[in-house]
């Protein structure tokens, strides 16, 4: 067995972990053999949670775990644990819950708790300085009142831990009350309103998230509703992203959030993620609205994740660092100068007015490119028509992408997790469908590929690919997201393989995740490994809720299949998240989509087209607007046998059926009744 006397990252998959390996303190990864050495010496544990692309996590691990003296008290004193959270969400969501309760405050990275040796949290921060700073204690100020309150304070803390695992305990139970579920999507949708930024979108202040479970709830809402103001919200925030800095305009792709509330300048970390939920947001707003910045939004996007974030053996990296070798966001910067050595003058002359690069510079005396002027101000300010100037752009972009490259570029962390690259096969394959890009329907279709081919072991899905290897049984957004992605993928481009896994992770889904007793869906499956609390909850964060996207993709499977104990599940989950939704509506968006899904009830239209006959007419008759409680399925002749009609279309809701319809205006005419 390895000993816990010197750092044990250096063999670790994780880039994060293998960040710290040369720590002079003793990092031990989350394992057997780290918990049990804090039983043997009845010590502290110091648990370190972040992740590779965290630029505050490197600044504290170079401020303070480089330090020997801070790094000697370490070692005396705690057995110290480093872990990814991206590999270890389930850790992640119970720590940052104890932080919130221990504090009163919500936490981040790096996330850092002390944990006696059962794993009971009893003292929680974030980034902590070598100094006092802005009002925090030095980190070896805390590391010696953390040390003498475990010898000299010790019932104080068992109180204290008994009432904690008390409160843990309370969280992993639906909240009590009934909850006006059915009102709740206006109570969000108004609640959302009384946030958002007139000015330039997004909702509230500094620092501002892209937050895209909003963005598609109000949507949804709009659908439903026909509310234009959800619509107005929607569209103003993302066409005030698309023109801001938290988007690259050089190289496509959104970074983490923006500092200020302008989406100028941001925190400079890239995450699959993100980018993939907002790939799906785009494309549905194009489909409402026909504005072309969110079809290039959606391309230039894609062309980076192509670029740049496809992994050589297969999958999308989890992440590009804010930090490169010249400093935080430094190759994303630029000055006039720059600019005029690397593009002819006419192009330098557009891209210097288009950025504001005759103004003050926006970033440590460089320019981060946020747009200034639109190409129809320019056009008028320039005396030149709007189309050449945007080709003019299109022309000056893979030059500065050149040069750009040429610069020490952030680290890329490689590690594929199945939920985020799950996330990017829906985006994809979404974009796919609803720009009419085949291409971008092949990237989906090599990405669920990727994962069914490396990511299941023994009839289980796993979480992470790394060097060679698939590891960590897989939680619940695992999936929940990769059966959304596979019902998109179906609607795009009809496999039996697909349909046959999505029966699978459901089916998994139901026996190892749900609650079998309340409803709803823990994060973790009934076989995880023994931890102080088992996750189980329904608001979103960053990501929209597993469990709200497993009903809903559960609500869409059952109409798909007529598998009714899929629809059991769905509704089990609604019913249980009645007291949540109902207390806080906007913390809840992906879970009201689900409800909006469930009260509208799931439209299915089957399509089984004659080979002679154009399959995209049929598809404009199914789908001719924006319809979000609409799914749409062309079945190959000779596949999918027991589902849809022999031939034409049939549409389905509610376990209800129409008589088929035999053509694409037939089947207009049907849907246009139904409507």
């Amino acid at each position: 067995m390895a000993g816990t006397d010197s750092n044990r990252l250096g063999g670790q998959a994780s880039l994060y972990l293998r960040q710290h390996a040369t720590n002079p303190v003793h990092w031990q990864p989350w394992d057997a053999t780290a918990l049990a050495e804090a039983h043997r010496r009845d010590c502290p544990i110091l648990l370190s949670i972040g992740y590779a692309a965290c630029h505050w996590c490197h600044v504290m691990a170079e401020e303070c775990f480089a330090d020997p003296d801070i790094a000697e008290r370490l070692n005396q004193g705690f057995v110290c644990i480093k872990v990814d959270r991206e590999e270890r969400p389930d850790l992640d969501r119970i720590y940052q819950s104890a932080h919130q309760l221990l504090t009163g405050r919500p936490g981040g990275w790096p996330l850092t708790v002390f944990l006696t040796p059962d794993q009971v949290p009893f003292f929680a921060g974030t980034y902590f300085p070598p100094a006092p700073a802005h009002g925090m204690p030095a980190f070896d100020e805390v590391l010696e009142r953390v040390g003498g309150a475990w010898k000299e304070q010790r019932g104080s803390i068992e109180a204290q831990n008994e009432r904690m695992i008390e409160a843990l305990a309370a969280l992993q139970a639906p909240p009590t009350g009934e909850g006006a579920v059915d009102d709740a999507a206006q109570a969000a949708r108004d609640a959302l309103a009384a946030e958002f930024d007139r000015d330039f979108g997004g909702f509230g202040d500094a620092p501002k998230f892209p937050r895209p479970a909003s963005l598609s709830h109000l949507l949804a809402h709009y659908a439903a509703e026909n509310d234009r103001e959800a619509l107005h919200m929607v569209a103003r925030s993302l066409q005030r992203m698309g023109l801001g800095g938290i988007f690259d305009q050089v190289g496509g792709g959104f970074a983490r959030y923006s500092v200020d509330r302008y989406w100028m300048i941001p925190h400079f970390e890239k995450m699959l993620c993100d980018n993939a939920l907002l790939l799906g947001v785009y494309a549905d707003a194009w489909r409402v609205t026909g504005d072309e910045l969110f079809a290039r939004v959606v391309e230039e996007t894609i062309a980076w994740l192509q670029r740049e974030m496809r992994v050589d053996d297969g999958g999308f990296a989890s992440a590009v660092d804010a930090d490169s070798a010249d400093g935080e966001g430094a190759y994303y910067l630029w000055t006039p100068d720059e600019i005029r050595a690397t593009l002819p003058p006419q192009e330098a002359r557009l891209v210097i007015h288009r950025f504001g690069l005759d103004g003050r510079p926006n970033f440590h005396g460089r320019w981060h490119l946020h747009v200034h002027a639109t190409f129809s101000e320019l056009a008028a300010g320039l005396g030149e028509p709007r189309e050449r100037l945007r080709q003019r752009w299109e022309s000056a972009r893979p030059r500065l992408q050149q040069a750009r490259s040429e610069r020490p570029a952030p680290a890329r962390d490689d590690k594929r997790l199945t939920a985020w690259n799950a996330l990017a096969a829906w985006g994809l394959a979404r974009a796919g469908r609803l720009l009419g890009r085949e291409d971008w329907q092949d990237e989906a279709r090599a990405t669920l590929a990727f994962i069914d081919e490396h990511l299941w072991h023994g009839g289980r899905l796993l979480a992470r690919y790394a060097s060679g290897a698939a590891a960590y049984p897989a939680y619940l957004d695992d999936h929940a997201y990769l059966l959304w992605a596979l019902l998109e993928q179906l609607q795009g481009r009809w496999e039996d393989r697909w349909l046959e896994r999505a029966d699978t992770v459901a089916d998994l889904l139901l026996e190892r995740f749900e609650n079998p007793v309340d409803g709803g869906f823990h994060f973790t499956a009934d076989d995880h490994e023994p931890l102080i609390q088992r996750p189980y909850g329904f608001s979103d964060d960053a990501l929209p809720n597993g469990g709200a996207v497993a009903t809903r993709a559960l609500l869409r499977l059952a109409a798909l299949t007529g598998k009714g104990h899929y629809q059991g599940a769905a509704e089990r989950a609604i019913e249980a998240a009645r007291g949540a939704v109902g207390r806080a509506p906007p913390a809840h968006c992906a879970m009201l989509d689900a409800v909006l899904e469930a009260n509208q009830g799931v439209e299915t239209v089957l399509i089984r087209a004659p080979a002679t006959d154009d399959v995209e007419a049929w598809r404009r008759a199914a789908e001719p607007a924006f319809s979000p409680f609409r799914q749409v399925f062309v079945l190959p002749a000779g596949s999918a046998p027991g589902l849809g009609p022999a031939r034409g279309a049939r549409v389905c809701r509610a376990r209800h059926c129409l008589p088929d319809a035999h053509t694409p205006e037939a089947l207009a005419d049907l849907l246009q009744t139904q409507a």
